[in-house]
């Protein structure tokens, strides 16, 4: 077989895969024979006779293309004047216009941190941001959506950082909740940081002249000190394409010298250039169209049962990727344009229908789409954001051998002591059963592996030799019956290896645990390696949003590697193990009667 081919067949399977996931997508365009309940136009501006002269004129005067990067001379006339535009309307002393909103938050998070800094990200946040953060190569932390008090702990985990940036969404894509910006502001003050607020859903419909809800928020202006930059797109409400960073003339300098999305690229065609110029001086003067998008988003929403929206966009929860594509093609049957959004975009279980209204909708069109969406809803499952089942407890690891197991039976006969208490490893490879050794241990009761394979060797591994694989799903499935099955029991959960160890060649146990986001502890050698091995281990944690409640250190006390992991790993409980000898049952009892465990245990 060729690479093409192979490279092809891999490729079909994976689509096979998604297919039969229902997560399969196709390009659609927003048709114009359909009315428009999915684009995010707005206040109508794509299609404004001024804002399509404008870029004819712009298109005559300058050509088609943007020809170079703007330090290689590309761009127009045009560019400068959109961004004195756009500073103007915002109140800001700068702006610099990139291709797209996606560059623009590359450009901002990578030239503002690297390595050895600290980015905190609200989980909700799009794509780009996530992205940016990775890239920049600094330490990421998520923090819960929308809740300033989980960032006010972040932040007091920032440790030693230069540079702290944290980022979100002013109001967000999926859901259009608004962030509580002021708190926020408030809290990065506190601590030193700076704040990152992408307001791509948020210029043009919220605020004052629609100048976005930074500006909206009160007493902001008190805090442009902490405030790093907005970031405005130009295809939502100003109904064109591109992007501005409107931010303090210092930062557009040094955006100018060290964004790589920005240096590295061609600049925007004049024409996109000149039409933003129009349409910015068109949405300032929107207020009757933003009234009207108000009034026909809180009717909508209303209507359905939902909260009132920040903006223009109203979730329409319905749980199942299936439910979710069947309400669509009944709005699109019923000459409605809606479509159906499903993870990845937003979290298992939460497939939605994404209603987003605009100006130029009307109230019987308006009607015509709660006549179709409502009973779908009505048959709706309760939609869940994945997290963590309240009696369940991850045992996960650094590294294979290091004492996972008998942590597990630890904290298993200390669950058991207080009420009941269950064991379960989802995988186990090998002959030596984990499940047996706990079981001879622990006071709770062991449930058998999820799958067992011989092989003493990586579970995808393991699995390949006796042509199986390790279905994720069922195991995830599992998750939740024992979870319910136990009722107020804890369930305590021990992983095989390490986080980064692959169940299948597409899914590690981290990205499991991502997936279902449980409380875990982290366990970890005492001695030589551990430094590196936790450290890397914390930060791939924290990356996903997950931190651990406690971390153990199994083998000979080690009080240097036990201090520095205090201080630069800065978890909030770390316990020492021993290897016992021999590993009986008193000798768990004798240690576990020294040691305060009820913070683990919290729920």
């Amino acid at each position: 077989m060729s690479e093409r081919e192979s490279l092809d067949a891999r490729l079909a399977a994976e689509r096979a895969r998604w297919d039969g996931a229902g997560l399969r997508r196709e390009l659609e365009l927003v048709s114009n024979a359909l009315v428009d309940f999915t684009s995010n136009d707005y206040l109508g501006l794509a299609r404004h006779p001024d804002v399509i002269e404008a870029a004819r004129e712009a298109l005559r005067e300058s050509g088609a293309g943007g020809r170079a990067s703007r330090l290689l001379g590309g761009g127009s006339v045009f560019d400068a004047r959109a961004e004195e535009a756009l500073a103007k309307w915002l109140d800001a002393e700068a702006a610099l216009l990139f291709p797209s909103g996606y560059q623009a938050n590359l450009g901002v998070v990578q030239s503002l941190v690297g390595p050895g800094d600290l980015v905190i990200s609200d989980e909700l946040n799009h794509a780009s941001l996530i992205d940016a953060a990775r890239l920049s190569r600094a330490r990421v932390v998520v923090y819960r959506h929308a809740d300033a008090e989980d960032l006010g702990r972040k932040l007091a985990l920032a440790g030693s950082a230069p540079r702290v940036l944290v980022a979100t969404e002013s109001v967000f894509s999926m859901d259009g909740d608004l962030a509580p910006l002021h708190e926020l502001a408030e809290i990065c003050r506190a601590r030193g940081a700076w704040l990152l607020v992408d307001e791509a859903h948020a210029v043009g419909v919220v605020g004052p002249r629609g100048a976005g809800a930074w500006v909206a928020s009160s007493g902001s202006r008190d805090f442009d000190d902490v405030l790093a930059a907005r970031i405005v797109t130009g295809g939502k409400a100003l109904g064109v394409t591109g992007a501005f960073v409107a931010c303090r003339a210092s930062l557009r300098e040094h955006l100018i010298q060290r964004a790589r999305s920005f240096v590295f690229t061609t600049a925007v065609p004049p024409a996109v250039a000149g039409a933003l110029c129009a349409s910015i001086e068109l949405c300032q003067r929107a207020d009757d169209a933003r009234a009207q998008l108000v009034r026909m988003t809180r009717s909508l929403a209303n209507a359905l049962g939902a909260s009132v929206p920040a903006a223009a966009i109203v979730p329409a929860l319905l749980g199942s990727e299936a439910l979710a594509l069947e309400a669509a093609r009944a709005a699109r049957d019923g000459g409605l344009d809606v479509r159906a959004v499903r993870p990845p975009t937003v979290p298992s279980g939460t497939s939605r229908l994404r209603l987003v209204v605009h100006s130029f909708n009307r109230d019987a069109e308006l009607a015509r789409l709660l006549a179709i969406t409502r009973p779908f809803l009505a048959n709706a499952s309760k939609p869940k954001i994945a997290k963590p089942s309240a009696n369940v407890l991850v045992v996960a690891g650094t590294d294979t051998d290091i004492g996972k197991t008998v942590v597990a039976a630890l904290l298993t006969r200390a669950a058991a002591s207080g009420g009941r208490a269950a064991y379960w490893k989802p995988v186990q490879t090998g002959t030596d059963s984990d499940t047996r050794s706990v079981e001879a241990l622990a006071r709770g009761s062991v449930l058998e592996p999820g799958c067992s394979f011989a092989l003493p060797a990586s579970p995808h591994e393991a699995a390949r030799a006796e042509g199986k694989s390790v279905d994720v799903e069922r195991l995830t499935r599992l998750l939740g019956e024992h979870a319910r099955s136990l009722g107020d029991a804890t369930l305590i959960v021990e992983l095989a290896g390490g986080l980064a160890v692959p169940w299948t060649d597409a899914v590690t146990q981290l990205d499991w645990l991502s997936m279902e986001r449980p409380a875990l502890v982290l366990v970890a050698r005492s001695g030589l390696g551990t430094l590196n091995h936790t450290l890397l281990s914390l930060e791939a944690l924290r990356a996903r949003g997950l931190e651990p409640r406690a971390l153990f250190l199994v083998g000979a006390p080690h009080p240097s590697n036990r201090e520095t992991l205090i201080r630069l790993g800065r978890v909030a409980r770390v316990y020492e193990v021993p290897r016992f000898e021999p590993l009986a049952t008193a000798a768990l009892d004798a240690w576990l009667g020294a040691q305060d465990l009820a913070g683990v245990f919290e729920r």
